[in-house]
């Protein structure tokens, strides 16, 4: 039969996935182990696997998370701005201030640079998310294209693929250099389209 988990340990459980994904966007998934996160909520090590029982059972729980979070900002952003170009520029902005001044960089990315310790499964859903915003980047040229508030839209497709692959460089160059003005450099190009 199931059990509903009390306050406490639902508390306890986002709290990990909180301070664990902090520490993936900044320092990597091998950047911390469990003892880290233990010391980092004053709990011993053996309550962290009750919640995460390896270490990819976490990163599963986090991408999940992560999808959902993002597939509602997408969600959100589509309900507040109308046009392609008022969309293309709440999307970068939206990857500009994951950066955290320049000091993380988005999950996917984070958890790329960790390819070999992830398992299939979590590439997989990391390729599932990356399908996700690239067909809903995708919408996003086909309206600017359509409402002329996105200059030159020639391929939505490969835009939305090469805007992808420039957000999540520009959040590596960001988070090279330590400094978040240039994610807005390196992005400067897709913001000027944007009328």
């Amino acid at each position: 039969r199931s059990r509903e988990l009390s306050p406490m340990v639902s508390d306890t459980k986002t709290a990990l996935m909180d301070i664990a994904e902090h520490a993936a966007r900044s320092r990597g998934v091998d950047g911390f182990s469990y003892a880290d996160l233990a010391g980092a909520i004053g709990i011993r090590k053996a309550s962290v696997h009750y919640h995460f029982p390896t270490k990819d059972d976490l990163a599963k729980a986090l991408v999940e998370r992560y999808q959902a979070k993002l597939r509602a900002e997408c969600n959100a952003i589509d309900a507040v701005h109308a046009t392609g170009g008022a969309r293309l520029r709440a999307v970068i902005a939206f990857y500009r201030s994951a950066l955290a001044d320049g000091k993380e960089v988005c999950l996917c990315v984070a958890l790329s640079t960790s390819r070999e310790s992830l398992s299939k499964q979590v590439t997989e859903r990391i390729g599932d998310i990356r399908a996700m915003m690239v067909s809903w980047l995708k919408t996003v040229y086909l309206r600017g294209a359509d409402d002329h508030t996105i200059e030159c839209v020639q391929d939505p497709l490969a835009e939305a693929y090469a805007t992808l692959a420039l957000l999540e460089g520009a959040h590596l160059a960001a988070r090279t250099n330590g400094n978040i003005l240039t994610f807005d450099a390196v992005t400067e190009l897709i913001s000027d389209r944007c009328r």
